[in-house]
């Protein structure tokens, strides 16, 4: 007879004959069994939310027990080649050859090159943050799981509700632009391949076929085999490289100095407002961290890979954002293609078919290590039965999570059949800035707090001085988003320089890294969160009510569901840890679980 955890893997195909799922693949927890038991749940919800708040995840039961539960490993696949390739493969793509036109015409103008410099040291902080963790806790969660052990059960269910949004909204913003270059190939406009509904909103009522389908592709592609993915981005990503050389000196060729002048007619707001947008433009790095659990020497691998790809990503970004606004007035560029038109406004139509089929390439590659990456991201999710362990399975034969790929490709699909690119920029933009900014706080708990180490007085001492950062910092951030003067500033920044100069003088560090860390703690991770956050305060207010109500949906879930589920599954392991065998009491499953 199947044990719970076995049966739920019994996924579709998979133990069965045919493609039968029962509840047990999807809701095996104790209080899931019967409507009694679920009526129980729901009456003991304060308590359980306390301790799922209050509790911590180790190191090694994300990397052992909870990894365990996908009842295959993944194949250890990759080293810093790979993972570098894979770094450039999933940035460069949709942001710089779509989101530039569009804040060079409306936001920015020529000084979306600052925008780039902007968003390329955020993205630049977030890696460092990234690495490090990486490194000391290699498994498929990325974020999600460095935030169930330094910040808990709950903030880590929290990131993973806006990975699962940022994974749904990159995917459909790149294949939606995918459709626009391949019309510019075909000479064709972009709305010729899309279907125009009269009885939908505007925004949501151009239907894009073509984006379904490059997803179902790219999606078949990344279970097939990630060591064959792999292969692929690279060869692929060569040829990427030499478009985009061949864009900058080909474009440069054209350059008139007269359309720098003005170089900042949106004053210094649209520089930072272009900049919150186009960090759409550096996502999926951090895909790139989940592949830690298939990387072969992570210590050395992961930072060589992720900061390396990161570098080159940021020097050709700002290249090429020079490049197009050196080639044409800022007035002139395209929302849709701006490179393919720029070339054909400077009497080089023939480059925009080069400039097209690298765009395209480039999306390509986003896409294909989207799949790979984010799927992983969903799988160590639902290994913690937070979301259904069905989507945890990782297939034996490929080695790799096949129901987490196919249903977040279905649900990607669907947004991506009707949103406009505009509207899914702002919304990605919103969770990944907001994630990104958990990662710095949770590494600067990881370095100045251990359970048992860290005394009263130093504890108080650290929280105090975190309050002060992210305050600080969330007030700057408003202040610039309602006001256009600068005494706001004179007034909130100290409290961020003295809360992160309290850390560095006043907290003892409790950890140190075992083979790779973060330099200039507590600067580094404290001016991650405080750029993060700034850049939040230009996002639009509309995106933000589409992101609250995103929260909404998520947090109704939480209290459902995922918390009940994740509860029964942490106690149920604790009672497993605590029993006692051969007269050795076994480590506990999490840290200051109050169950």
């Amino acid at each position: 007879m199947a044990t719970d955890g076995e049966a739920s893997f019994n996924g579709c195909g998979i133990r069965r004959r045919g493609c039968l799922c029962s509840k047990e693949d999807f809701l095996p927890e104790e209080s899931f069994r019967s409507w009694g038991n679920y009526v129980g749940a729901l009456m003991d919800t304060p308590s359980r939310l306390k301790d799922r708040v209050l509790t911590r995840s180790i190191d090694v039961t994300e990397m052992v027990e909870i990894k365990a539960r996908s009842q295959n490993e993944m194949k250890k696949n990759f080293n810093w080649w790979d993972l570098m390739w894979f770094g450039i493969g999933s940035v460069i793509g949709a942001g710089i050859f779509v989101l530039t036109g569009l804040q060079a015409k409306e936001v920015a103008g020529p000084a979306v090159l600052l925008s780039y410099v902007v968003s390329g040291v955020a993205a630049m902080l977030a890696v460092f943050c990234y690495t490090e963790f990486a490194v000391e806790i290699p498994v498929a969660g990325g974020s999600f799981a460095y935030l169930r052990v330094e910040l808990g059960d709950f903030m880590a269910f929290i990131a993973a509700g806006n990975l699962i949004l940022e994974s749904v909204v990159g995917g459909a913003a790149v294949s939606r632009s995918w459709t626009s270059y391949f019309a510019t190939l075909c000479n064709h406009n972009p709305d010729d391949f899309r279907i125009i509904s009269g009885n939908l909103s505007e925004g949501y009522n151009h239907l894009d076929p073509i984006a379904v389908f490059i997803l179902f592709i790219t999606c078949l592609l990344a279970v097939t085999s990630t060591k064959g993915t792999s292969r692929f981005n690279y060869i692929a990503s060569i040829f990427h490289i030499l478009v985009i050389v061949f864009i900058i000196v080909a474009g440069l060729s054209k350059a008139d100095t007269k359309n720098y002048t003005p170089f900042v007619p949106f004053g210094t707001r649209g520089i930072f407002k272009a900049s919150a947008v186009l960090f759409f433009a550096y996502l999926g790095f951090d895909s790139v961290s989940t592949m830690a659990e298939e990387t072969k020497n992570p210590g050395r691998d992961i930072p060589i890979g992720l900061v390396g790809s990161m570098v080159i990503t940021t020097l050709l970004y700002c290249l090429l954002a020079m490049t197009l606004c050196l080639m044409q007035p800022y007035q002139e560029v395209d929302k849709h293609a701006p490179f393919s038109i720029a070339f054909e406004a400077v009497g080089m139509g023939w480059a925009k078919y080069i400039v097209a089929a690298g765009a395209l390439k480039g999306m390509t590659s986003v896409l294909l290590v989207g799949a790979v990456g984010q799927a992983r991201y969903l799988t160590h999710i639902a290994r913690t039965h937070m979301m259904p362990p069905w989507l945890a399975y990782v297939s034996e034969r490929t080695g790799t999570p096949i129901n987490a790929s196919f249903v977040l490709v279905a649900a990607t699909a669907i947004v991506a059949l009707f949103t406009d690119l505009d509207i899914l920029s702002n919304l990605l933009s919103i969770s990944t800035l907001f994630i990104f900014m958990l990662v710095a706080l949770a590494l600067l708990v990881r370095r100045y707090y251990v359970g048992g180490v860290t005394t009263r007085v130093d504890q108080i001492k650290l929280i105090v001085c975190l309050v002060l950062i992210i305050v600080s910092s969330i007030a700057t951030s408003i202040y610039w988003g309602v006001s256009d003067g600068w005494i706001g500033y004179v007034v909130v920044l100290p409290f961020w320089f003295i809360g992160t100069v309290g850390l560095w003088l006043l907290v003892p560090q409790a950890r140190s890294p075992k083979f790779w860390g973060v330099p200039f703690v507590p600067w580094l991770p404290s001016m991650s969160i405080g750029i993060n956050t700034f850049l939040l305060g230009s996002i639009d207010k509309a995106s933000f009510a589409r992101f609250g109500v995103w929260t909404v949906v998520m947090l109704v879930y939480y209290v459902l569901v995922g918390l009940h589920a994740s509860f029964d599954t942490a106690k149920e392991s604790d009672e497993k840890k605590l029993r006692i065998e051969d007269g050795i009491q076994l480590e506990k499953f999490e840290e200051g679980a109050v169950h």
